[in-house]
């Protein structure tokens, strides 16, 4: 039998954009956020490569994709990634921002995934960035696997192979640039993934179309995630300090520079 793969993804305003946290009436915020244009989370974007291809690769599979968002913002997401991979979105309107606790973001995530008809939990995968460009809590996803039930948690995963005898051999980065060779009996279990090897497919245009039936409705009956502040407070939010003392030195040995270095560390 096939597997079902859910594939937990939030939306974060682009990499490569300077961004400014400003106070506001809900609390923490992003200067201009609804402006900011926005992408799939990277971490959690290789994990639905890596859903996407476990499916093609394994007859009677599926994939959702799960996500917490506005409406608005995760529309025009789900516009340029729905050509890259088959998936049914299941949507909910909520705040996409990394201010959000991440036990109430899990809550809401479990809560979505058991609603999904026709899941099967004894062939339930959960996949999901290990880190995340808004909520690198390191915890969102271990809870909705907590919250499913599911104690078989894998994190860093780069790879997973399925093996003849229907059992998972998954690699999970540990120290040093090594990895821990991991075997599973099968599903269900929780994979939050770290660069994958998979590249990122190409535009085509057929999934694309194939997706938008199940987009649109999907967005339209998004049910608010009903996710509260519940009087959490930030004492202070800013952006790291940039700091640069250059010297131009001539011929200094190796461990003169890495002396210098540390001594400058440490004041």
């Amino acid at each position: 039998m096939g597997f079902h793969i859910v594939v937990c993804a939030g939306i974060v305003p682009d990499p490569l954009l300077t961004l400014e946290p400003v106070t506001g009436p809900q609390g923490p915020a992003l200067k201009n956020e609804m402006m900011l244009p926005a992408v799939l989370d990277p971490w959690a974007k290789h994990a639905l490569f890596e859903a996407n291809h476990l499916a093609a690769n394994t007859p009677d599979s599926k994939v959702w994709l799960v996500s917490m968002a506005p409406k608005t913002k995760l529309q025009q997401v789900m516009m340029s990634i729905a050509q890259k991979a088959s998936f049914e979105l299941v949507a909910l309107d909520g705040p996409a921002s990394g201010f959000t606790d991440s036990q109430a973001v899990a809550e809401a995530l479990a809560d979505a995934i058991n609603c999904i008809n026709g899941i099967d939990k004894n062939r339930l995968f959960i996949f999901g960035g290990w880190e995340s460009a808004s909520r690198g809590a390191g915890a969102t996803l271990q809870i909705v696997g907590e919250r499913l039930g599911i104690a078989e948690q894998f994190q860093g995963v780069d790879e997973l192979r399925v093996t003849d005898s229907g059992g998972l051999r998954i690699l999970e980065r540990v120290e040093g640039g090594l990895h821990q060779i991991s075997h599973c009996d099968g599903p269900p279990a929780v994979l939050g993934w770290a660069t994958g090897n998979l590249p990122e497919p190409p535009n085509n245009p057929q999934v694309g179309m194939a997706n938008m039936r199940t987009l649109m409705p999907s967005l339209q009956k998004a049910k608010p995630a009903g996710v509260e502040v519940d009087g959490k407070t930030f004492v202070n939010v800013e952006v790291p300090k940039q700091r640069r003392d250059t010297r131009i030195v001539k011929d200094a040995s190796p461990d003169d520079i890495a002396r210098e270095i540390v001594e400058w560390i440490k004041g």
